[in-house]
C-alpha cells in the first residue's frame, strides 16, 4: 500500500496553496504538456479534437495560465539570441529593454550575446544552431553585416535586423527613415537662423550613417546653403569619436553655430567641448543629437535630439522573429517583414538661434 499522507501535508506535485498546473491540464487531457502549451500559445499545429479536450480540461480545472506559466510553457520552446558589439552604451541599454520586453510579450526565451568577430561567423552560425536557437536579433552594427546574415541564413535561421537602412531581401527589419530624420532636423536648425552648420557623420560602414549625412546636405541643399567640406568630420558613434571631431570643428577659423552628431553619445561629448572652451550651450553653440536615448538628458544643456524609437523597433522586431519561428513550427512561413517606425525631433534645452550672424 502506498503511504499515507498525513493531515496538512501537501501532495507530492503540487505546492500548498497553488491552482491547477500544465501538468494537471495534460493529464486531464490525456495529452503530453507540450501539446497544453501549444493550446494555451494559440499555436495552429494542433487539431480540433485536442484542442477541445484541452480547453475543456483548462475549464474543469479552473487553470489560469499567468504570465510566468506561459513564458516557461510556450515561450521555451522559442529561443532568440540577441548578438550585439554596440560601442555606445546608452543605445545598447534602451534596445536591450525593447527586446525583453518583446521576448515577455511573446513568451520566448531571450539569450544575449557579445560578438567581437574573433570567432568566425560560419562557427558563431553553427554554434547558435548547435544550442537550438530558433532566430537572431541583430542590433547595429552588426546588422549590417553581409558574412554574418549569409551565415545566419544558411542555417534556416529567421533573422531581425534593427536600424539598417538597407534591409536584406532575406531578413526581418524594423527601422526609421534615417535621411528623412537628419533632413528634420537640419532643417529645424536652419529656421532658427543657423546656417553653418557642422555635421558628425557616423560609422561609414553603416547605411543608416550615410543616409543621415544624406539628409543633412539635402536640408541645406533646400535652404540653398552650399554644404562646406570642413564642417563634416567622421565619427564612429562613441563618445570618444565626438570629442575628437567636436575639437576639429570649434578649432576652424570660422567655427560653426551649431553642430549636429549622428548619435546622443558623440552630441554629448561635443557639449563637453564646448564647456572647456568655455563656450556656452546653446548661447555660443548650439548642439543636437540622433536616437534620444538616456545620454540625451543626462547632460546639461538636455540635447535636442532625434527620437529613434530603439526600444520599440527591438521589441517589434523580436516579436517578429516569434511569430516567424511559430509560422515555420506550424508548416507556414512568414515572408520578410521590413516596417519602418515615426521619428520625431525633440526639442530640449542644447539648441537655439545663433547669436552672431555667419
Amino acid at each position: 500500500m502506498g503511504r499515507e499522507m498525513g493531515k496538512g501535508q501537501p501532495r507530492r506535485g503540487r505546492r500548498r496553496g497553488s491552482g491547477p498546473t500544465v501538468s494537471d491540464v495534460a493529464r486531464a487531457a490525456g495529452v503530453s504538456q507540450m501539446t497544453v502549451s501549444r493550446v494555451i500559445n494559440r499555436e495552429a499545429n494542433v487539431r480540433e479534437e485536442t484542442r477541445a479536450k484541452v480547453e475543456e480540461a483548462i475549464a474543469a480545472l479552473g487553470y489560469v495560465p499567468d504570465p510566468a506559466a506561459r513564458s516557461l510553457a510556450g515561450g521555451g520552446q522559442c529561443r532568440i539570441a540577441l548578438l550585439y558589439s554596440n560601442p555606445s552604451a546608452a543605445y545598447l541599454s534602451e534596445f536591450l529593454a525593447g527586446s525583453i520586453a518583446g521576448a515577455a510579450a511573446s513568451g520566448a526565451q531571450l539569450g544575449i550575446e557579445h560578438w567581437d568577430g574573433a570567432e568566425g561567423v560560419e562557427a558563431l552560425a553553427r554554434r547558435l544552431a548547435a544550442h537550438r536557437t530558433d532566430a537572431v536579433l541583430l542590433p547595429p552594427p552588426l546588422c549590417e553585416s553581409a558574412a554574418l546574415l549569409d551565415a545566419l541564413t544558411g542555417t534556416d535561421m529567421p533573422v531581425a535586423q534593427v536600424a539598417t537602412g538597407e534591409p536584406s531581401p532575406v531578413a526581418h527589419a524594423v527601422s526609421i527613415d534615417d535621411r528623412a530624420a537628419a533632413e528634420a532636423m537640419t532643417a529645424h536648425l536652419i529656421v532658427l537662423g543657423h546656417r553653418r552648420i557642422g555635421f558628425i557623420a557616423g560609422e561609414p560602414n553603416l547605411t543608416a550613417s550615410g543616409l543621415r549625412r544624406a539628409g543633412y546636405e539635402q536640408a541645406l541643399a533646400s535652404a540653398g546653403i552650399t554644404a562646406a567640406p570642413a564642417l563634416i568630420r567622421g565619427g564612429n558613434f562613441t563618445y570618444r569619436s565626438g570629442l575628437a571631431a567636436g575639437e576639429a570643428l570649434l578649432s576652424l577659423s570660422s567655427p560653426p553655430t551649431a553642430i549636429f552628431a549622428s548619435n546622443d553619445d558623440m552630441a554629448a561629448a561635443v557639449v563637453s567641448v564646448a564647456h572647456r572652451r568655455h563656450l556656452e550651450v546653446p548661447g555660443d553653440l548650439s548642439v543636437c543629437g540622433f536616437d534620444d536615448t538616456a545620454m540625451a538628458i543626462t547632460v546639461w544643456p538636455e540635447l535636442t535630439t532625434i527620437r529613434q524609437p530603439v526600444a520599440e523597433m527591438a521589441s517589434a522586431a523580436t516579436e517578429l522573429l516569434v511569430k516567424a519561428v511559430r509560422a515555420r513550427r506550424a508548416g507556414e512561413e512568414l515572408a520578410p517583414q521590413h516596417l519602418q517606425l515615426p521619428f520625431a525631433v525633440i526639442s530640449r534645452d542644447s539648441v537655439a538661434p545663433p547669436r552672431r550672424s555667419d
